[in-house]
């Protein structure tokens, strides 16, 4: 319960910042746009590529392979399951749910919490969990927001997406073995430390453009009962019936219950996709997400 306490003080602390400085005027409407640029552009590629190549996947095998394995079923569901419970909403809200659906915020929330609740194990295993994540974030993730039509377009889109460059050279990197030089590593740790933070604030930055007052929305508390609630019990009911140990299992059905990821309002900004919509998504799953984690945890730990 700390852990989490602390994880959400960060976030909206974080998102203050952001607030602050576009409300003052210190980033401007350009600095805005250059900011959500460099977030995209260098510090998320820096943030992937950095996870894959410090990646630990030897000697529990097995448990990668079934955590691996329940994770790409996760994703493939989560395909499926956004399509059909938001397609009454508007083309542009349609879009961030089915995202925020999709890619959830179980990168920063999700590792330290289940390394807080099943020890390192738990936090290697959820660093398995991500890869179908990342996967689907920067291929499906970007087409929906794009919105290309076309296959060969789209492939290309995906394709030289920085984001998908950097989870290519990871994946290479992490089943190969092979290591970064040690300045090269340098550099590429210390820009993807600076990724919650300015993605944090970017969120911030869009928060301030939009009236306080309408950011409760009953489209997105019922996505916060989708995307917290019924995939999480969807996913511990099937992991119940699976031959795995309680620990993939625990990690597998805690990091189904996080929120909307930060990448949901910044792609939104980056393709003026309903960007106020996606922040609001992303703000309050966020905070609806702190008691809803505890009573996973709790749930996960007398099991």
């Amino acid at each position: 319960m700390e852990t989490l306490l602390n994880l959400q003080i960060i976030l909206f602390l974080l998102i203050f910042a952001g607030f602050l400085v576009r409300r003052l005027g210190i980033i401007g409407e350009q600095g805005q746009k250059n900011m959500t640029d460099l977030v995209l552009c260098v510090v998320l590629p820096c943030n992937i590529l950095r996870a894959f190549i410090v990646s630990d996947t030897d000697g529990m095998f097995s448990s990668f392979l079934s955590i691996l394995l329940i994770s790409a079923g996760i994703q493939v569901f989560c395909v499926f399951y956004a399509k059909l419970f938001f397609r009454r909403e508007t083309a542009g809200k349609n879009v961030c749910l089915q995202y925020a659906t999709i890619c959830s915020n179980a990168g920063f929330l999700g590792i330290p919490i289940s390394e807080g609740v099943y020890g390192t194990d738990g936090m290697l295993m959820a660093n398995v969990y991500l890869i179908p994540i990342r996967i689907m974030m920067w291929s499906a993730g970007i087409t929906l927001y794009t919105g290309q039509k076309d296959p060969k377009k789209a492939m290309r889109l995906v394709l030289t997406h920085p984001c998908i460059i950097a989870l290519d050279i990871g994946l290479i990197f992490m089943f190969t073995g092979w290591k970064l030089p040690a300045g090269l590593m340098g550099a590429v740790t210390s820009i993807s430390s600076c990724n919650t933070a300015l993605s944090m604030m970017v969120i911030g930055m869009i928060l301030a453009q939009i009236n306080l007052r309408t950011l409760w929305d009953r489209s997105i508390l019922r996505y916060s009962v989708h995307r917290l609630i019924i995939i999480p019990a969807i996913v511990f009911l099937v992991c119940r019936f699976l031959p795995v140990s309680k620990t993939v299992a625990g990690v597998s059905v805690l990091l189904s219950a996080m929120p909307a990821g930060a990448t949901t309002s910044i792609l939104a900004e980056k393709y003026q996709v309903e960007p106020a919509f996606a922040t609001k998504i992303v703000i309050l799953s966020t905070l609806l997400s702190l008691p809803s984690i505890a009573a996973w945890s709790l749930v996960l730990q007398r099991m």
